[in-house]
């Protein structure tokens, strides 16, 4: 580090400030009463059901259904998905066998700023159906008859992906609609009975459930195994259908026996009382590392608020690669967890130079010094950190998980066991230690290095040495 020229400390100094506004406030354009959001903020944080409640919700089998045990299984895993789709992770959902009854726990999916349970409810509980069928006859209810419900072409498993998209048609609009990519065995009924309709101009028919979606004349045999359905779909309607389709039709359709809203057990005002009293506790333990260690212990403030700003930005989704995380109680406990690890870095790094400074050695060879062996045991503590999240990211993530998936073959014989909140404290808690390697290690040591050239910053008391340089 002896080749760290001055400026590099106002570089990294005002990247980590812009940064940290950046991921604070976030940046947002409105078109109206339309608003886009180009980088997301700590506003835009999806906050779990401990501290923003959510709904409690309990399934049942129809009256006329017997359920197995295999069913309500079956049933809960198609729930599950579809609450993966949604992006919701902080929910719980167990079957009782008992009673036949499946209850879940969720909160209310991102960006959805009046949340209404039933519409929620509705959602997880279709059974989604997808069938594809002969001609379009229908009874007095609209339902598939006659031919139509007797000749059944393709189903839900037939479909190997769903997804939206849109075509733009002669006038330069666009229309939405819903692309479908067939199995091998999907593909080859589709050909058999594309083929069969073609020279009459048969009709085939769409249908979710009993509502059709399209009914669209067979022109000619389709054998590339790929479909789409049209209608009056906008895009987030198409986006809808595509992952209710993706995560399968449930075995019957599910009837809610009942349902409430969950309270917040912080709410709104003691939430705001909380990141209060987190800027207070932020605030002194800067007073604290500047009182204590001077410049090293200013330097540290910085490389915190780095270290705090980043954990927000992957919570928050502002990364456009990857997706937010929510954020529950315990998650808010990985942070102030993580920045503990922080402040014990910055400390250890900083004893380090004070004592190299006092055995007599220069400015820079303490600097430099005191960070090589300071690194060993900052890097033990951070690895064994990052172990134990990961482990609680594997135990109590989602199923689709990276951990998850990772640590199956050790989790595997306990059962699903997802835990939106624990899984929460590890995301925080992994982020946050690994920001500290980066902040509190790699920018720390370019900042000391690049401000100990500056002729005022040579004085050995800023770093609590006891002699001038």
């Amino acid at each position: 580090m002896r080749k760290v020229k001055k400026p590099v400390f106002f570089i990294v100094s005002v990247l980590i400030l812009i940064f940290a506004a950046s991921v604070l406030f976030g940046f947002s354009t409105y078109y109206g009463d339309m608003k886009t959001v180009h980088v997301k903020g700590v506003n835009d944080i999806r906050f779990g059901i401990d501290i923003k409640g959510g709904v409690d919700v309990t399934f049942t089998p129809p009256a006329d259904v017997e359920a197995t045990d295999a069913n309500m299984d079956a049933a809960k895993e198609v729930i599950v998905q579809r609450m993966i789709t949604l992006g919701i992770t902080d929910y719980e959902c167990y079957v009782d066998y008992g009673n036949s009854r499946i209850i879940v726990r969720f909160p209310w999916k991102e960006g959805e700023a009046n949340f209404n349970p039933e519409a929620a409810v509705k959602e997880l509980g279709e059974t989604a159906m997808l069938t594809f069928r002969e001609g379009y006859e229908t009874d007095e209810l609209g339902a598939p008859s006659g031919v139509t419900a007797d000749n059944v072409i393709l189903q839900g498993n037939d479909v190997q992906e769903a997804y939206a998209a849109y075509i733009t048609n002669e006038g330069g609009t666009h229309e939405w609609l819903v692309s479908l990519n067939l199995t091998e065995s999907g593909t080859k009924k589709f050909a058999e009975a594309t083929a069969k309709l073609a020279p009459t101009n048969g009709v085939i028919s769409i249908w979710m459930d009993d509502t059709c979606f399209s009914a669209p004349s067979v022109q000619t045999a389709i054998t590339d195994g790929k479909a789409t359905i049209s209608g009056q779909f906008d895009a987030e309607s198409a986006k809808s259908l595509a992952d209710k389709i993706n995560s399968g039709a449930l075995p019957f359709k599910l009837e809610t026996a009942s349902f409430s809203t969950i309270s917040p057990s912080l709410g709104t005002g003691a939430l705001e009382a909380m990141v209060i009293a987190g800027i207070i506790a932020f605030c002194a333990i800067a007073v604290f590392m500047i009182v204590m260690y001077r410049l090293p212990g200013a330097i540290a403030v910085i490389t915190l608020i780095g270290q705090v700003a980043g954990t927000l930005a992957f919570v928050s989704g502002y990364f456009g690669f990857m997706n937010g995380s929510i954020l529950t109680i315990p998650g808010i406990a990985g942070i102030i967890l993580a920045v503990g690890m922080g402040v014990d870095a910055n400390i250890i790094t900083a004893e380090r130079i004070r004592e190299e400074i006092n055995a007599g050695k220069t400015l820079e060879g303490a600097i430099q010094s005191g960070y090589s062996r300071a690194f060993s045991a900052i890097l033990d503590g951070n690895v064994t950190m990052i172990l134990v999240a990961i482990i609680l990211m594997g135990a109590f993530g989602t199923p689709d998980s990276i951990f998850s998936k990772a640590l199956h073959f050790i989790f595997f014989m306990f059962g699903p066991s997802t835990a939106g909140t624990i899984y929460s404290f590890g995301f925080t808690l992994v982020t946050g230690v690994i920001l500290n390697l980066f902040f509190g290690v790699l920018c720390s040591r370019l900042m000391t290095s690049s401000v100990s050239k500056f002729k005022v910053c040579r004085n050995i008391k800023l770093y609590g040495g006891e002699r001038n340089a």
